[in-house]
């Protein structure tokens, strides 16, 4: 059967640069290895056929002769094949089999486990919208692991003790030795007996069932600072549950949501909201009381203000979290129109309208209704 072009095999061009070559070998190595694809023969060949191709492409003479003479140079130069051993690029192979297997023969192997840091909890708590922008003190019920008291978290029955693993001899781990086209490797992975802990029980704890763990409510007091919206998080640094063989226990994340308010809409730091205030306040001008997070405030709008307008009050919003300032209170004035009139108010209204030289019967709409019309959109 007539061999494929090598530099077709690895999927580069013919001047690809050495990097570029390791890169396309080691995507095919890891594609078609045997380990990977048990019991494909047509797999197995697709390995060879890249092993091939790199070991030849890779080693400078040995390309410079196949690029002049091709699959026959080759052969008259002696070259009969890819032989199946590691050649000068065993530190590829190395890198693929550290990436499938966690390591083998002599390199980098997995040990037993040691202290490990316990799982965060999270927690949610709803406040409401006066409470974020001011802070408040709230009280936090959560269950998460204690220490077992009966097997003082051994997780063996008091008077026993834990047993070194007989599978693994204590280690946490346990070798293979697989055949693959390089030889034989010996595989490297976590005991199966003791799940890498290197030791076993054999009596565990009637209260626990050997975990050396039992669930528990603990309460905790959580200072909530002024200026957290939805979404805000508060750590608890070392609440959270309880480490292995040791380890630190996790952190606790406190999950802030915040209610909606009935007047205050919330806008980054700043607060907005629209107060209503009649014709007569816009045209002639008025004091109104403006409401803010700390209660009301007078403010004396000028005559023939325009509904709509928009009032700013500066450090009446809501304290930053980040830098400390307070941002701002910006307040909509709107008309609001009578749903019902008594004869004297329509009777000046008509008045003022008759001024404007509007008329307001025979179904003529007069400065009442058009105002009426206008703000009822």
């Amino acid at each position: 059967m007539q061999k494929r072009d090598y530099y077709e095999v690895l999927g580069v061009e013919k001047g690809v640069d050495e990097q570029e070559l390791k890169k396309a070998y080691r995507k095919l190595a890891k594609k078609y290895h045997p380990d990977l694809n048990p019991n494909d023969d047509e797999a197995e060949k697709n390995f060879k056929e890249v092993s091939e191709a790199y070991e030849v492409l890779s080693d400078k003479e040995k390309r410079a002769q196949y690029d002049r003479f091709g699959h026959e140079g080759m052969n008259q130069g002696g070259y009969s094949g890819y032989s199946g051993g590691f050649g000068d690029f065993g530190d590829i192979f190395g890198d693929i089999f550290g990436d499938m297997f966690g390591g083998f023969g002599g390199g980098s192997r997995q040990k037993k486990r040691g202290p490990v840091r316990g799982d965060d909890i999270q927690v949610g708590v709803r406040i409401t919208f006066r409470e974020a922008a001011f802070g408040v003190k709230k009280e936090i019920t959560i269950k998460r692991d204690e220490s077992c008291e009966t097997c003082d978290g051994t997780g063996a029955k008091p008077g026993t003790s834990k047993k070194t693993c007989p599978t693994c001899h204590g280690t946490g781990e346990v070798q293979q030795v697989q055949r693959t086209p390089f030889g034989q490797m010996m595989r490297v992975g976590v005991c199966p007996t003791c799940k890498g802990a290197g030791e076993i029980i054999d009596d565990p704890c009637g209260k626990c069932h050997g975990s050396g763990k039992v669930k528990k409510s603990k309460t905790f007091s959580v200072n909530i600072p002024a200026g957290v919206d939805t979404g805000s998080y508060i750590p608890m640094r070392g609440e959270g549950e309880l480490g292995e063989k040791g380890g630190p226990r996790g952190d606790l994340y406190v999950y802030i949501e915040v209610e909606k308010d009935s007047l205050f809409e919330r806008d980054g730091d700043d607060l907005r909201c629209e107060i209503p205030v009649s014709f007569t306040q816009l045209a002639l001008g008025a004091d109104i009381e403006i409401p803010t997070l700390d209660g009301k405030i007078k403010y004396k709008i000028e005559p023939g203000t325009q509904t709509g307008t928009v009032f700013r009050f500066k450090g009446k919003g809501i304290k930053s979290l980040r830098t400390g300032r307070e941002g701002n209170l910006y307040v909509k004035v709107k008309v609001e129109i009578p749903r019902k009139l008594s004869d004297r108010e329509r009777e000046l209204l008509e008045e003022l309208s008759a001024e404007f030289g509007e008329e307001t019967s025979h179904g003529k709409k007069g400065l009442f209704d058009k105002i009426k019309d206008k703000f009822s959109e």
